[in-house]
């Protein structure tokens, strides 16, 4: 016999596929069987750098779902301040504390489109996107199409930009060992996939009073911290 949490899944997949014209949004079992697993996508938003592009997402759904929020991951490389170049990671409050079980799937990436349309380059996920949208919006908005084109399948608008010739930069190089070894190599790298450069955010740990790992191994940085850091490296820049 199939769970309640089974059965809210099915129905919440079906929904999604009766109103998939209205909505353009889509989500399946990853497998094809599995309902703790999907592979979600959406279109970009019109009148934004994204338009055009079809963007997939690797859903997670929880065993206490939907009392706890899904995981999501973006799988299509995109350029915006709230998803990582790298990992694809999403900052979105309602995939954290402003979840609520009243929420579904549909209505999860239809936020997520949302946030395609209206990025928060003041809490981000990506600093050097953030950084670039707040003081280069027009670099940003030639990358960020530039990366549309390039990895969700867009159309070049003129809109955006008028040559594609110069590349959109790299996503961040893949975290490495740290040399020093003087702080938590794990909460170093929190900070690199937000595309921090990693001598900086080791100069800013040390402007801040980050404890070093051998003084405390198990340290975890609050918010305060985390926006000093942040602000540290962007002062620097």
């Amino acid at each position: 016999m199939s769970s309640s949490r089974e059965r809210r899944i099915v129905k919440e997949l079906a929904d999604i596929n009766a109103d998939q014209e209205k909505t353009r949004v889509y989500a399946a079992p990853h497998d094809g069987v599995s309902l703790s697993t999907l592979d979600g996508k959406f279109q970009g938003p019109p009148d934004t750098p994204y338009e055009g592009g079809i963007y997939e997402v690797f859903i997670e759904l929880p065993d206490e779902y939907p009392f706890k929020p899904p995981e999501i991951k973006f799988k299509t490389p995109i350029w915006h301040p709230n998803i990582s170049s790298q990992s694809g990671a999403i900052c979105l409050d309602t995939l954290r504390t402003a979840w609520s079980p009243v929420q579904t799937i549909k209505t999860t990436l239809l936020s997520l489109r949302a946030l395609l349309e209206s990025p928060n380059p003041n809490d981000p996920q990506d600093a050097v996107v953030a950084r670039e949208m707040l003081y280069e919006p027009a670099k940003f908005a030639f990358n960020a199409h530039s990366w549309a084109v390039k990895h969700a399948g867009a159309t070049l608008s003129d809109k955006f930009t008028h040559d594609l010739s110069a590349p959109p930069p790299s996503a961040p190089p893949a975290a490495k060992e740290l040399e020093s070894g003087e702080f938590n190599p794990r909460l170093v790298d929190r900070f690199a996939d937000m595309g921090l450069p990693r001598q900086t955010i080791i100069s800013a740990f040390r402007d801040v009073g980050v404890p070093s790992h051998r003084a405390n191994p198990s340290y975890e940085p609050d918010g305060g911290v985390i926006d000093a850091v942040v602000q540290r490296v962007f002062a620097t820049q």
